[in-house]
């Protein structure tokens, strides 16, 4: 994972957390390396979910039907994009 696309951290976490995380990984049998994997992936997640919490609490006073075209909009407007962007992409030959 050492490339010029990830950075290290230096973390402290208890030692009930450690042995948690190092034994569930070891009982599926995975090696110390994936630690690492194990940490981004569940960074990934709880961004994931704080952001979605977030965008629900700000929607939350908004009527189903006003949300959903709202969404409506928002999709429709990404898919132009789209067709403009790859109308314009350079097309293969056969």
């Amino acid at each position: 994972m050492a490339d010029d696309n990830t950075t290290r951290w230096t973390v402290t976490v208890s030692k009930d957390t450690d042995i948690a995380v190092r034994s569930f990984l070891a009982q599926r049998g995975l090696k110390k390396g994936d630690l690492s994997k194990f940490i981004e992936e569940a960074v990934r997640w709880r961004v994931f979910d704080q952001t979605t919490a977030e965008a629900r609490e700000a929607f939350a006073d908004l009527a189903p039907a006003a949300l959903q075209e709202l969404v409506n909009e928002a999709t429709e407007a990404v898919r132009s994009d789209m067709r403009k962007t790859l109308s314009r992409a350079p097309r293969k030959e056969p």
